[in-house]
């Protein structure tokens, strides 16, 4: 199981879209799917700033599935 210490230590606690697409090796279009839906994030005017533990919950939740 993933977790905010062991995982993604080189970025912030809270992500830009930009930083989260390279997290997670995604493009443009699936990280506002992603940001549209399975991932919360806080809107502040055009900008999306996304907790890092929601990244990491989104994660979590996949392998569970898999």
């Amino acid at each position: 199981m993933l977790t905010k210490e062991n995982t993604f230590t080189e970025y912030p606690d809270i992500v830009t879209t930009k930083q989260m697409m390279q997290m997670l090796r995604i493009g443009r279009n699936k990280a506002f799917q992603l940001l549209n839906g399975d991932i919360p994030s806080i809107r502040i005017g055009r900008l999306h700033k996304i907790p890092k533990i929601f990244i990491i919950e989104y994660l979590n939740k996949q392998s569970a599935r898999n």
